[in-house]
């Protein structure tokens, strides 16, 4: 709970003022050029940015479980319905702190044994911190569940404190294991020690137990001993779910408390200090229990048993004035509190919005006042708290939450869903966030594409198609540029690649990632150069299964409809040579007459040479103009011979 110093290697903030940007999980720090005031330069500068992370527990591998399962109790926390009364649905805010409360327990413990175990005293250090710190937010979290979402009333919430104290004061169990486990118990040296704490948390069935030990030793104080016994056994404890009325058990109490204090007055423990110290604190002494500091151990310790004994019946609303006097008593006046101590206060007079900024400033990470103001937000207890600017305190504190998991390498995918149950700003800091993922991979990319896609985020699917689509291009793998641009819809990029592709086919004489072509489908209409690509595969394989007069039929179509760039029309024509060849014909005498007005059209504006073509190149196409034109009117001669037989 305690705010650290960190030292950055090669910077003087003595010799020159720093310079610094924030980001959603770092800080980029540097060396200005103004120095420092009434300092003369010493030392040469630094030249470097150093990067300061201010959130180290996403790095934690046993934290990254905390972070983990928490978001899966926080999406189940979004699905409860909201038109259910609050009453109804306050078992099940309960159950959900509890669970919450259950995954830092179980972190805390998994901790605890890493820093018990390590050799390596800096990190056992730090492993030690860590479980200081969720031991911290535990205590709150817990105080804030008895007072705020279970709000137990006047009776029940002295027995939930009761529960909380014996939670975090654990300690006696373990002496009272140690004192057990010896051959006399009565004469270890805590064994008043583990009675009188007992006492102090209201266990009496244990300390009457531990009491019954030493009575069996002691034959000549049997009378005393049993009327201690009798004491503790009588003291009334409230129950909830008797018929009893709250009078009726302040009643009880009140001659119960008289017994006590007519046993101290006839000095029945005179002879044994223990008991009457024992008999003092059932009396709710403040002097005996003050005694009692190295046992209590904290001041909320010190408020809960002086509540037990002397106000059990204690109204939620008076407890602010309980908790001040046994924090002033209780801790050294010249020393100020801690902030665990300022915190629990606060919880102790109510004030919920204080328990957040105290804990928002104390703790390193966002996670426990986001996870915490949602779920009190959701009992409907932070209606009074909203911020003046943006959104309310509720999603203030999970969009920096959020954001922090952000920069982390795969909690990042978390954060979506935080972000989807910010009605404000949620979508806005996720739009802006998903351009900043790096896409490593393309399985990492087609994850974060689906998020955006779910979502109807258009922009940010482009945006990661085209990066995708450029890099594919980058490294010549077409099949995969294709793909992502026609995804992104990005009919430019699309003719792009479509013209690659078909450079690719004149190099090479054949397509590559043919199952891609094959099943373009309504795709391919994404632009017309990807409409000439697909259709010009449909003409390979139908010629390639012998569908010729189909082909034919594509092929002409193709140049006559425009869809193939002039440019190809030379490919697609001397495509048509095979079919002028065969045996049958396959061309009508129209279309033999449109495949010549083509070429026509083509070589019409080639009348001069190029000097910058080869010799060779110009040789090989006028051989290519002249066999086209022999076949085509040889193929017209046949057409016409055949159309007039079948006409005659």
């Amino acid at each position: 709970m305690n705010m650290f110093l960190q030292l950055i290697p090669g910077i003087n903030s003595q010799r020159k003022h720093l310079g610094f940007v924030w980001g959603p999980g770092d800080i980029l720090v540097y060396e200005t050029q103004h120095k420092a005031a009434g300092k003369q330069p010493v030392g040469p500068s630094c030249q470097d940015v150093q990067v300061v992370r201010k959130d180290e527990d996403i790095y934690s591998p046993i934290l990254r479980k905390l972070f983990n399962e928490s978001h899966h109790i926080f999406v189940g926390l979004q699905n409860i319905k909201d038109d259910l009364p609050s009453k109804n649905k306050k078992p099940q805010f309960v159950s959900i702190s509890k669970n919450y409360r259950s995954i830092i327990r179980a972190c805390m413990e998994e901790l605890q044994q890493i820093a018990v175990s390590t050799r390596d005293p800096t990190l056992a250090a730090q492993y030690g911190n860590q479980v200081s710190i969720l031991l911290a937010v535990e205590l709150i979290w817990n105080l804030c569940e008895v007072l705020f979402i279970d709000a137990a009333p006047a009776g029940s919430l002295l027995l939930h404190l009761l529960d909380w104290v014996r939670l975090h004061k654990a300690e006696v169990d373990e002496k009272a294991r140690d004192v057990l486990r010896c051959e006399s118990p009565t004469r270890h040296q805590f064994f008043w020690d583990v009675v009188v704490s007992f006492v102090l948390q209201g266990r009496m069935e244990e300390a009457r137990s531990m009491l019954a030990k030493q009575a069996t030793l002691q034959p000549a104080a049997q009378g005393m001993f049993k009327r201690m016994d009798n004491l503790l056994a009588k003291m009334p404890i409230y129950n909830p779910g008797s018929t009893q009325t709250l009078p009726e058990f302040e009643m009880k109490w009140r001659q119960w408390h008289e017994e006590c204090d007519a046993c101290l007055q006839d000095n029945s423990f005179a002879s044994s200090p223990h008991l009457e110290t024992i008999c003092k604190i059932l009396l709710g002494d403040d002097d005996t229990l003050l005694e009692q500091k190295e046992l209590l151990g904290t001041w909320y310790h010190y408020v809960v048993t002086r509540l037990l004994y002397t106000h059990p019946t204690v109204k939620p609303i008076d407890l602010h004035y309980y908790a001040q006097m046994c924090m002033d008593r209780f801790l050294d006046s010249r020393s100020p509190p801690e902030p665990l101590d300022s915190i629990l206060l606060a919880a102790f007079e109510f004030d919920l919005h204080q328990v957040i900024k105290d804990c928002s400033i104390a703790l390193n990470n966002w996670w426990f006042v986001a996870h915490l103001t949602d779920l009190l937000d959701h009992c409907k207890l932070l209606q009074s708290h909203n911020l003046h600017f943006g959104s309310n305190l509720r999603e203030f504190l999970l969009l920096e939450y959020a954001s922090g998991l952000f920069t982390h390498h795969s909690l990042w995918q978390l954060a979506v869903d935080y972000f989807d149950h910010c009605q404000g700003f949620g979508r806005t800091y996720l739009e802006l966030l998903m351009e900043r993922v790096p896409l490593d991979t393309e399985r990492k990319a087609l994850k974060v594409l689906r998020i955006c896609e779910k979502r109807q985020m258009n922009e940010q699917v482009r945006s990661i198609c085209k990066i995708m689509a450029m890099r594919a291009l980058r490294n010549n793998r077409l099949g995969s540029a294709l793909s992502w641009s026609i995804r992104a819809k990005d009919a430019a990029f699309a003719t792009l690649i479509s013209e690659r592709f078909l450079q690719d086919y004149c190099s090479h004489g054949q397509f590559s990632d043919l199952d891609l072509i094959d099943n373009l489908g309504p795709a391919m209409l994404l632009s017309d150069r990807l409409t000439f690509l697909g259709k010009y595969r449909e003409f390979h394989r139908l010629y390639g299964e012998k569908h010729f007069t189909e082909a034919a039929k594509l092929l002409l179509s193709l140049m006559t409809a425009k869809i193939a760039p002039q440019s190809f029309w030379m490919n697609l024509l001397t495509d048509a040579l095979p079919l002028l060849e065969q045996k049958e014909v396959i061309f009508s005498v129209d279309q033999t007459h449109e495949l010549m007005y083509c070429l026509e059209e083509l070589t019409s504006g080639k009348t001069q040479s190029n000097p910058d073509r080869p010799m060779q190149e110009e040789d090989l196409e006028t051989t290519k103009i002249e066999l086209l034109r022999l076949a085509l009117a040889r193929n017209l001669a046949m057409a016409i011979v055949k159309e007039g037989t079948v006409e005659a």
